[in-house]
């Protein structure tokens, strides 16, 4: 979070793992929720747009955090993958050792699949607030609800993958429940990201 935004492209750009895709969907939606909170403070307290207060509010008292969280998600992302890299390189002379080291990659794989799908999680939360905020906050800002949409939305596809590339070096029963949990979550996204789309055209028409 401390880094220039171009010295964070360089980064990504590089031949390091680190940081990847996963850092790149939190940092999305670090994005997306800054785009929210300028559209609430936009809309709130201006009596033009008071039928929108109370979905300001609500949508503000969720992305306000998320500004922090996200840029947190982002480093525990990469820091998760350096530590499944980590477990590659234990000892494997023994079996002992051997299974000590597939133990400690599969508990680090298992943390690697967690973290993004707190991303994607907090990235649908934060979807949800976008159809009303864009039906009925400030519409000469409805443009940036837009955007905050597309950038949520690619928050968490984006995370989604990161998830299931993890799970899928995974044994089935471990992260069955994680398994099951993002089958629903990448259900919400798709209508959701859908939802907010139509309420933006919608209200640009107007």
């Amino acid at each position: 979070m401390d880094m220039t935004l171009r010295d964070f492209q360089t980064a990504l750009a590089s031949s390091s793992p680190t940081p990847g895709g996963g850092t790149a969907a939190a940092v999305a939606l670090g994005q997306a929720a800054s785009l929210t909170v300028m559209v609430c403070d936009l809309t709130l307290g201006n009596e033009k747009w008071s039928e929108g207060w109370t979905v300001a509010e609500a949508a503000q008292f969720l992305a306000i955090p998320l500004l922090n969280r996200a840029g947190e998600l982002a480093q525990a992302d990469s820091d998760a993958f350096d530590g499944v890299m980590d477990s590659f390189k234990l000892a494997k002379s023994t079996d002992a050792e051997k299974a000590e080291r597939r133990q400690a990659i599969h508990q680090a794989t298992f943390i690697a699949a967690e973290i993004p799908y707190e991303t994607a999680r907090m990235a649908l939360e934060l979807m949800k607030h976008l159809p009303e905020l864009a039906k009925r906050g400030n519409a000469n800002a409805v443009s940036d609800v837009g955007v905050a949409g597309l950038l949520a939305s690619a928050a968490a596809k984006g995370a989604v993958f990161n998830v299931e590339i993890n799970l899928a070096s995974l044994p089935d029963a471990m992260g069955a429940d994680l398994r099951t949990k993002l089958l629903n979550l990448k259900n919400e996204v798709k209508v959701t990201s859908r939802e907010i789309m139509q309420a933006v055209r919608d209200r640009l028409e107007e």
